[in-house]
């Protein structure tokens, strides 16, 4: 029988709750997931919380906090202008004061009505519901975190990795099996990483563009030059495996219609890496042409092809799917 692939809520079941919520998290434990996945970027103060990114009027009701409004600035992130409220001008005490918004709520409406109600939380509370639902539901939840613009943090003098680390080994995390996987898009930070922990790492792929420290450094390489077999060995001296864009598995063309699946599984499992795959989302906005209305054949077609775990928005939706597929 098929190796059950890890299920990864991504943000959390954030198709049913605002994203980067306990309250997102804890229902992704109760429908099933392996792994909570937590983005962190950091507060002022040095502490690690998760938010998608450090500019956060998308996920929380900042705009409209009087008392913040001096606040908003421009900052150049990734190379890319933004305005906005970001994390790292904030102490952790005033970005508790926040309440969590839904972050697409054209798309998913009755995420609106948590809106205001749910706290920031910090990385340290992620573990500590992880723990907690671990010892009530007797199976161990894992944690998938994110290094969230490590580059940029490292610039202004609030490295991410360092204050992971110390937090992840005063909570246990420090074997090679523990239950945790640190992913980043970044290279040079994942090797760094890996000198310091025995942690698993994950390499993330995307469709396009190339990891911002390779700008940084003027290496020419982009994404999709990571995935040819040379690049996959280099991957797996310092990380044990990928996290890629669900297209550079099975891309689609220029109507979103399905193409042949490229060799990736087998070339990652033949350079020792997991893979691991994003992000499945159950709208058809997301889902390919000949899938509309049917994201669990999108399920079927990605487990057939033998990966390694799933990030999944509606993590009820995968399980479901591998189950009736056995």
């Amino acid at each position: 029988m098929q190796k059950k692939p890890i299920i990864i809520a991504h943000r959390g079941a954030s198709g049913y709750r605002p994203e980067h919520t306990l309250a997102a998290y804890e229902l992704a434990i109760e429908m099933g997931a392996d792994f909570i996945e937590p983005d962190l970027v950091i507060t002022k103060d040095g502490i690690l919380i998760a938010r998608h990114e450090n500019e956060i009027s998308e996920t929380t009701d900042i705009a409209v906090r009087p008392e913040f409004l001096s606040r908003k600035t421009l900052k150049i992130i990734d190379g890319e202008a933004k305005i906005g409220w970001f994390t790292e001008d904030f102490t952790l005490a005033e970005i508790k004061t926040l309440k969590a918004k839904e972050r697409i709520p054209q798309l998913r409406p009755q995420n609106t009505k948590f809106d205001g109600l749910l706290e920031i939380p910090t990385l340290q509370e992620v573990i500590d519901l992880a723990k907690r639902k671990s010892i009530e539901i007797g199976r161990v939840i894992g944690i998938y975190p994110e290094t969230k613009h490590p580059t940029y943090f490292q610039s202004i003098g609030l490295s991410l990795e360092d204050t992971l680390i110390e937090t992840l080994q005063a909570n246990g995390y420090e074997e090679n099996n523990a239950p945790i996987f640190i992913q980043s898009f970044e290279v040079s930070n994942l090797k760094y990483l890996s000198t310091k922990t025995d942690l698993p790492l994950v390499q993330l792929l995307n469709i396009s563009g190339k990891p911002y420290d390779f700008i940084v450094n003027s290496d020419t390489r982009i994404y999709t030059d990571l995935v040819k077999i040379e690049e996959l060995k280099k991957i797996s001296s310092y990380a044990q495996a990928i996290g890629i864009h669900k297209n550079l598995l099975v891309p689609r063309d220029n109507n979103g219609k399905l193409l042949s699946p490229t060799s990736l599984v087998s070339d990652a499992h033949a350079a020792n890496l997991l893979i691991h795959a994003w992000t499945f989302r159950n709208e058809n906005l997301f889902l390919p042409q000949e899938l509309q209305e049917n994201p669990q054949g999108e399920y079927e077609l990605f487990f057939n092809l033998g990966i390694d775990g799933v990030f999944s928005d509606y993590p009820d939706t995968a399980i479901s799917v591998f189950l009736n597929m056995k």
